[in-house]
């Protein structure tokens, strides 16, 4: 397994649309372990793979306190939802920043696992917000584009500041 690369905001590659698998195989296999080893040091809750520069749609997911509840889905599609969350979000390719997003507070999810067999996940509270920001990414969307832009203008002028800082 290795740690890979998060790309972070406002980089042009997050943008990309993220294609199906259509291969369930070794390598597709590894990029998941990779994945969630890379999930688990940032220290996140979710991860996309377009986030490591990977437009496959895949992602993992682990909201458990012990960080031993991975979850792993493939061609993911929500097929339900209900309810708005008020739950504020983060993500690992804006370090620091955290906003409240409107999302469903429940939804229903079909997707495959890493060996291609399908399930249904039902989600609710920070599981559900985590897979439709996870989701998000796979259609090329980042959270803070979701807010005003006045949220947006500050984010920006946060995160060149966290740069200059950083340099």
């Amino acid at each position: 397994m290795a740690t890979l690369n998060i790309l972070r905001y406002p980089d042009a590659r997050l943008h990309k649309v993220a294609a199906p698998v259509t291969v369930f195989d070794e390598s597709l296999k590894k990029l998941v372990a990779d994945m969630a080893e890379t999930m688990y040091a940032a220290p996140g809750i979710g991860l996309a793979a377009t986030q490591v520069d990977v437009h496959k749609q895949i992602i993992v997911v682990d909201v458990s306190d012990r960080r031993d509840s991975l979850i792993v889905l493939v061609n993911p599609e929500i097929l339900e939802s209900t309810g708005v969350s008020d739950i504020e979000e983060g993500c690992l390719s804006l370090p620091g920043i955290y906003e409240l997003v409107e999302r469903a507070e429940r939804v229903k999810v079909r997707a495959f696992d890493q060996n291609g067999t399908a399930f249904t996940l039902e989600a609710q509270g920070l599981l559900s917000v985590c897979i439709q920001h996870e989701m998000d990414h796979l259609k090329g969307k980042v959270f803070v584009e979701q807010l005003s832009q006045l949220k947006q203008q500050r984010i920006r002028a946060r995160l060149a500041k966290q740069l200059r800082k950083s340099a």
